[in-house]
Order: structure tokens, then sequence, then C-alpha cells
């Protein structure tokens, strides 16, 4: 009767922690699909990015393009807090303008159109609590991933990949005496351009090339 009541307790406990295990599994496999949501990869394959790369709107890329690499520009010249205090130093003095010229207008035709930015400032700004969890969440994932991989490679749990990740240290260190992060951006931004140079289709056997011999590499 003892061995009964214990074998019936034992299948019971482990019911209980399958059951433990599956929800654990069940959870991360919800976080990871937020992730994925979320994650660059799939903002960098979204339609609206896939356009402006694609130049399928040349005005709005151009303008992308433009502002992008004049902020890049603007910030290998000088620091980060005199570029942001010129925007929006800017940004203000083209507001207070807009909004000094259209008071002098309503006041020379004695008019009362009201604000000039009455439809911009009653448009709803605020986060939804749901789209910040989502991304929270999202970011905590990327976050504790990022973590247990740097332990891997620091604690040298694989001699294999511990060495592969010194290896690229040591080489970016040659490209950092020759390069800044932002000198590599604005280079990199040239590569925005080639949809306008070389057709879509040879940038795509290109692309097929490269990623061919990236994966011949790994696999080596």
């Amino acid at each position: 009767m003892a061995d009964s009541m214990t074998q019936s307790a034992q299948i019971s406990s482990s019911q209980e922690l399958a059951d433990g295990q599956n929800s654990v599994a069940a959870k991360d496999s919800k976080m990871s699909d937020s992730f994925l949501s979320s994650s660059p990869v799939s903002l960098i394959q979204s339609p609206e990015v896939k356009d402006l790369v694609h130049w399928r709107d040349p005005k709005k890329s151009g303008v992308v393009f433009g502002l992008s690499l004049l902020t890049l520009l603007s910030l290998a010249a000088f620091s980060v807090i005199s570029v942001v205090s010129y925007l929006l130093l800017a940004l203000l003095c083209v507001t207070i303008s807009f909004r000094i010229y259209k008071a002098v207008v309503q006041a020379v035709q004695k008019s009362d159109d009201g604000h000039p930015f009455k439809a911009l400032m009653e448009k709803d700004v605020s986060v939804p609590p749901e789209t910040f969890r989502k991304h929270v969440d999202a970011s905590l994932t990327h976050i504790n991933r990022l973590l247990k991989q740097l332990r891997k490679l620091f604690l040298v749990e694989d001699l294999i990949d511990s060495l592969k990740l010194a290896v690229v240290m040591w080489l970016l260190t040659y490209v950092g005496a020759v390069f800044n992060g932002i000198t590599i951006l604005i280079l990199g931004k040239r590569l925005f351009c080639l949809p306008l140079v070389l057709p879509q289709t040879q940038i795509d056997h290109y692309m097929e090339i490269a990623r061919t011999q990236v994966n011949t590499t790994m696999a080596k």
C-alpha cells in the first residue's frame, strides 16, 4: 500500500514537473515570437524600408538619404551635443518664425484662424502601454541572449569560438586605427545609392554571390 502511494506521488510530481517545463517552453516560444516580430531583421524587411532602399519614391528616398548623410557628416565634424543643439535650434527657429508669420497675417486680415499648429497639437502622441511592454519584452529577450553569448565567449566555454572573437577584435583594432565609426557609416551610405547605378537584378546577383561565399566560409 505504501509502495503504491509512493509511486502515485512520484507520478504526480513528474506530471507537475512536465507541465511546468511545457509552460516555460510556451512562454519562451511566445517571447521569441515577440522578439522576432519586432527585431531589426523584420524592420529591414518591411515594405516601407524596401521602398526607401530601392528608390521606388525618389523624393522620399532622396530626403531620407540627404538628411541621414547630413547628420553623419555633422557628427563627424562636431560633437553629439552640438549637433543635437543645432538641430533643435533650427527646428525652433522654423516653428517660431511660422507662428509669428501666421499671427501677423491674422492681425492684418483680422481673421480668427486660431493656432497654426492646432491640428498637430491635438494629435495623440502618447505610447500605448501594450506597445511599450511589447518592445520592452523584445529588448529584454535580446539583452539576455547577448549576455549569455558574451558569457560563453569570454569565459571560454568553446575555445574555438573564443579564438574567433579574439581574431575579429584584433582585426578591428586595425580598422579602428584607419576609420572611426562615423566614417564607416558614411562609406556605408554609398550602398544606399546602388539602386540608382545598378539594376535590381544585378544587385540581387551580387548579393547572392556574397551570401554564398559567407555561407561557405562559415561552414568551413
